[in-house]
């Protein structure tokens, strides 16, 4: 029994999927204050830091934030933003895989990637007052201040 989970766990790490608490994205570009909170720590967002499944990147007054997940979606969040990735799991071959992410305050711009291409269903962004599916496509989307956070 403990040698099928031991394979079961080689097989998922060979296919490359990401899960809670893996790398989901990198930092690609960060203007003024912007954290991730993880794990109950503030750490700076820095170009080249990675971000996690379960992050929270929340920008300042003066931040705006650009990450590029690992299926190629593009997420860039404007001043006083608050966004989580709750759930990234991705197949690097097969292009398989579900993205959860939060906006619960601010600004997003996003441009879907691999995962919306593949399978539009799998891919969803939540505001306080809504669930927003693609069909692997570019938008933006507001949430007005005092709605969360």
């Amino acid at each position: 029994m403990i040698k099928t989970h031991w394979l079961a766990a080689v097989a998922v790490a060979a296919a490359g999927i990401v899960q809670a608490g893996e790398v989901a994205g990198t930092v690609k570009t960060s203007r003024g204050e912007v954290t991730i909170e993880r794990a109950g720590q503030r750490l700076p967002a820095a170009v080249g830091s990675e971000v996690l499944a379960a992050d929270r990147i929340r920008t300042g007054p003066d931040g705006a934030v650009g990450i590029t997940l690992r299926d190629d979606t593009l997420l860039s969040a404007g001043p006083n933003s608050s966004l989580a990735v709750d759930r990234f799991v991705f197949d690097s071959t097969t292009h398989a895989g579900q993205a959860t992410t939060s906006l619960r305050r601010g600004t997003l711009a996003v441009v879907t990637g691999k995962l919306a291409k593949e399978a539009p269903e799998s891919v969803q962004f939540r505001t306080p007052t809504s669930v927003l599916g693609v069909r692997g496509t570019e938008f933006a989307v507001e949430v007005a201040a005092g709605e969360e956070d």
